[in-house]
């Protein structure tokens, strides 16, 4: 059992850590077809710097975390 969630911690650190070495523009292109796929319309997906993302949703981190892409509607 130790074994077991010791390998599903170490793939939970592993795929946040290829998350946040992803481009913006391809994390931000990911989360845009993922709402176009459920119907979501008329929103704006935008990257910014971390913490600047003023009255929007943070939906994603990317370039090592040091910036954000916020959703807006």
């Amino acid at each position: 059992m130790k074994k077991f969630i010791i390998a599903v911690g170490l793939l939970t650190l592993a795929s946040t850590a290829f998350a946040q070495g992803k481009s913006c523009e391809e994390l931000k292109a990911e989360i845009a077809a993922k709402l176009d796929a459920k119907g979501v319309a008329g929103y704006s997906l935008e990257i910014v710097d971390k913490g600047t993302g003023g009255d929007g949703k943070v939906v994603g981190t990317c370039e090592k975390g040091t910036k954000e892409i916020v959703y807006k509607r």
